[in-house]
């Protein structure tokens, strides 16, 4: 336990029982966070989606709804670097959801 305390400071990093308090406390928010960070960055990449679909003349839902048609088996996070790194690759891709719909 202390050594995976090291670097905290005074009691904490030094005392066995504030360290176990500290350890389990920062174990059970890294856990957490660790599931969260996957919804925010899900967020995140359903933001630049619509951000990027609404400039083509689209709507998100649509978007979506017409890549799931087309058998498109893109996720939102390679969607959404496309959007931003190849804007005219994912041209095409909203063209390919605008004529399944």
């Amino acid at each position: 336990m202390l050594k995976a305390a090291k670097g905290y400071r005074a009691a904490r990093g030094r005392h066995y029982r504030a360290a176990k308090e500290t350890l389990r406390r920062a174990w059970r928010y890294s856990w957490i966070h660790r599931r969260r960070k996957k919804r925010e960055f899900r967020r995140l990449w359903i933001v630049r989606l619509s951000a990027a679909v609404r400039m083509r003349g689209m709507n998100y839902s649509r978007f979506m709804a017409g890549l799931k048609r087309g058998d498109v088996a893109l996720n939102r996070r390679v969607l959404a670097d496309l959007a931003v790194a190849d804007p005219a690759g994912f041209d095409t891709v909203v063209a390919l959801a605008k004529s399944q719909l």
